[in-house]
């Protein structure tokens, strides 16, 4: 790892959460995720199971992490399993974890070598009535690849068939979904390390540069304070690439006069920042910028005033709408037949603004939880309203990171740079 080492009473709290809503009598097993080919014997980076790593802070593949509550030794109510070291793999591949250093990385003090775990899983699951596993489920998830988890699934419905079986996501996008303060003052590392890069783009953004080279002081200024690396492929998105949502491609030049939006966040700790700005590359916005541009940031503040407990995303996202269609009129962009005559499925603001306005945001950029039931105190959420227009080829967005208090919200980035005047200041610097 390249972060400082997180306190292991972080995930024993998390995994005290999820036990406190297992059934009696049940055993719950976390596998981790596969490591997967590209080409020949190279592997795509290894990236951990998103529960697992939530449970135990452990990135190491082949590991498992198997909770038993009532197990009538204590020694097996939570259990790490690892790899064993093996020299040679070692020689190759770098130094896997000792029993000492999973122990204070986790929390969980009892360690089984995956070598020796057969027999002693059978003879827990035999005590238990109830087999809770994990899948990767998330409503965004698009591919079906049968993936660890599933495999995992499949043996152990085979070999005990006439045990009861739960589902450990459903207790999952419950419980992750709620941060401790622990986790939030991780994320806001994130978030710190994000700020210090945002400003050191203010002063390396000019006209000319290339979106690479804007993606290369990302990365640069990330390592460089000891995060992971970004949490997801950085967007640096200038003139009308802007209004591509995912465009990753960033091998353009950014001209005199556009403007360039940049959606990056860090990963540290293994949680998320996630953030966007869009700045002048030329470091001063056109009138016609600046109203757009503030427009949005009034949609943005609109939208933190919003999202507090007790609303659900939906309310929130057809309040913002209204909203939005307020603005679009102010800006030209809609005339007020358009409204008048809208299909109540595809209101008429949604051609300029065409997504989503909040995700929950924690281990995961695409975090779990509810989108139905109202929001509870303890959620963390990206609050990103955006502005498309097609016809001047210009797309603007602007993200902060929010903690969801019982008075309101915490704005996580309120420190990092945001109004038109501020970032035109900063970029003149």
């Amino acid at each position: 790892m390249k972060y400082h080492r997180l306190p292991s009473e972080l995930f024993a709290k998390n995994r005290s959460r999820f036990i406190a809503q297992l059934p009696s009598d049940c055993i719950a097993i976390f596998v981790s995720n596969d490591e997967f080919p590209s080409n020949g014997d190279a592997l795509h980076p290894f990236k951990q199971n998103s529960d697992l790593y939530w449970l135990s802070g452990i990135e190491q593949e082949d590991s498992m992490v198997i909770l038993f509550p009532d197990h009538p030794d204590q020694r097996y109510r939570e259990v790490l399993v690892l790899v064993r070291p093996n020299e040679l793999k070692e020689k190759w591949d770098g130094k896997r974890l000792r029993v000492a250093e999973a122990q204070a990385i986790s929390g969980i003090q009892t360690i089984v070598w995956l070598d020796q775990l057969e027999p002693l899983l059978t003879a827990w699951v035999h005590l238990a009535d109830t087999i809770c596993l994990d899948s990767n489920e998330n409503d965004r998830k698009s591919n079906w690849l049968r993936t660890s988890e599933y495999r995992f699934i499949d043996e152990m419905q085979q070999r005990y068939p006439l045990h009861q079986y739960c589902r450990a996501a459903r207790i999952m996008n419950q419980v992750r979904a709620i941060k401790t303060a622990e986790e939030v003052a991780v994320i806001q590392q994130a978030i710190d390390i994000t700020e210090k890069t945002f400003r050191r783009l203010l002063q390396f953004i000019s006209p000319g540069v290339m979106e690479y080279e804007i993606e290369a002081e990302i990365w640069h200024s990330f390592l460089s304070q000891r995060a992971t690396g970004p949490a997801y492929g950085s967007i640096i998105a200038s003139g009308d690439r802007a209004r591509t949502l995912h465009y990753v491609s960033n091998n353009q030049a950014c001209l005199a006069g556009e403007l360039v939006l940049m959606d990056f966040g860090a990963a540290y700790g293994g949680y998320c920042a996630d953030l966007t700005r869009t700045v002048p590359v030329s470091g001063k916005f056109s009138k016609r910028q600046r109203n757009v541009y503030n427009a949005c940031l009034h949609l943005h503040n609109y939208a933190k005033g919003l999202l507090r407990p007790g609303i659900t995303i939906m309310d929130y996202t057809d309040k913002v709408g209204e909203e939005a269609t307020q603005q679009f009129l102010k800006l030209g962009l809609l005339r007020k037949s358009d409204v008048k005559n809208e299909d109540p499925q595809n209101r008429a603001y949604r051609r300029y603004l065409y997504h989503g306005i909040s995700h929950h945001l924690g281990v995961d950029v695409h975090d779990l939880g509810t989108k139905t039931e109202p929001i509870k105190a303890g959620m963390v959420f990206t609050i990103e309203p955006g502005i498309y227009i097609e016809e001047e080829q210009m797309g603007v967005r602007i993200e902060n990171n929010v903690w969801i208090t019982r008075n309101g919200n915490k704005d996580l980035m309120k420190n990092i740079p945001i109004t038109a005047e501020d970032i035109e200041a900063l970029m003149k610097k």
